[in-house]
């Protein structure tokens, strides 16, 4: 490929193609020339498909009963977490040998700075990334795209622009050019609440957002206001973080079949609290506030946040507050995925200081919680378990 600023551009953003298919066509090669879909059964959601379904209109989220309408002869695959864990941790060390400077934003993609490294490495940033994609494809077997740019911000729009197995590049002097006719759907964070809003202000294109005062940006948008205005104009001068800091912890089911039994629900609402508890005390943090998330039978999200009084890590706190959320909710709903976790982390020492004077067992089941931690620990996570957990 050729560009003015090739060899002088080291942002990059590395996106994994169809990450999870991938790995289930180099594992089963039968699988090559098929419509793949990773997901549940029939009643849950698409957690990715092949380039083959996605041609017929399958993404990400989709329930998997409209999938399956428009890819009738897919063939679906249960997710193999471990599996694509295991692969991410090899490109990861592959990213390693380029720049310690990595900072992931899930297993299959991440952005890197290759700032100065190419007296080290003998070839520029550019070189040294299709290397890397090459390395992947054969001794892994699966591919990527790269996005080759001078900010975080249009290092992912540009790995997006050629998949599959794209190198795109978005110099200095053309991101005005570039990015003015651009919907602004394309800024990364922008869901559809904030994208209905700036479209109700008549904002639907970065030429639209340039039009814009920054302060009246501010005004109607908040803190929000004044990253449009510089993301306007391709201005990110937010760095790439090695150890960004983890912003909440959380787990979530989906039912093969939509339930409104209060026991079913009681018992997976506790599963996921204890599973967020559980990776909570393996990183040493705690949470803040307790979120329950659950999406009713018309696919539709429902979410409800409860602050603490002091952060937590304890499963037993962490359901209790994620049930009275719950118990808020209109009664006999039906749903079809329930999920509960913690955000607003802090350290595990700054965690269940203070005793509840409204619930004084509080501390005694803490205290059991953490006796229960050590057994399951030293005997295998089904050493014990709560009856709830059995329903």
């Amino acid at each position: 490929m050729r560009h003015d600023e090739l060899w002088d551009l080291s942002i990059a953003h590395m996106d994994c193609d169809a990450f999870y298919a991938s790995v289930e066509k180099r594992d089963n090669p039968a699988l090559a020339d098929k419509p793949v879909i990773i997901g549940g059964g029939r009643r849950g959601v698409v957690s990715t498909a092949c380039y083959v379904a996605r041609i017929r209109g399958v993404r990400s989220a989709m329930p998997m009963f409209k999938a399956l309408d428009l890819c009738p002869d897919a063939v679906v695959v249960k997710p193999r977490m471990s599996v694509y864990v295991e692969v991410s941790r090899q490109i990861r060390t592959m990213m390693e040998e380029l720049t310690p400077a990595i900072e992931p934003l899930s297993l299959d993609e991440a952005f890197l700075d290759l700032t100065g490294t190419a007296r080290l490495h003998g070839a520029p940033p550019a070189v040294m990334l299709a290397r890397l994609v090459k390395r992947m494809k054969a001794e892994l077997g699966v591919t990527g795209s790269i996005g080759l740019s001078h900010n975080k911000f249009l290092a992912k729009i540009a790995s997006d622009l050629d998949k599959p197995r794209g190198f795109a590049v978005i110099g200095q002097a053309e991101t005005q050019e570039f990015l003015r006719p651009k919907p602004i759907r394309l800024i990364w964070g922008v869901g559809q609440v904030t994208q209905e809003a700036l479209e109700r202000g008549g904002i639907r294109t970065f030429e639209d957002l340039l039009r814009w005062d920054k302060r009246d940006l501010m005004v109607r948008f908040g803190s929000m206001g004044e990253r449009l205005w510089h993301l306007a104009r391709g201005q990110d001068h937010r760095r790439v973080t090695r150890n960004a800091p983890m912003k909440s912890i959380s787990n979530e089911t989906t039912f093969n079949e939509d339930t409104a039994d209060p026991d079913i629900l009681d018992g997976h609402l506790w599963r996921m609290a204890e599973k967020a508890s559980d990776r909570a005390k393996a990183k040493g943090l705690a949470g803040r506030v307790v979120t329950l998330k659950l999406r009713r039978s018309d696919f539709r999200i429902v979410s409800r946040r409860q602050a603490l009084p002091d952060a937590t890590q304890i499963a037993d706190r962490i359901y209790r507050v994620a049930r009275a959320l719950f118990d808020q909710m209109p009664a006999g709903q039906s749903y079809r995925l329930i999920g509960a976790g913690i955000s607003d982390l802090v350290p595990e020492a700054q965690a269940d200081m203070s005793g509840d004077l409204l619930d004084p067992q509080a501390e005694a089941r803490a205290k059991a919680e953490r006796a229960t931690d050590a057994i399951r620990a030293k005997f295998g996570e089904n050493a014990i378990l709560k009856g709830r957990t059995l329903r």
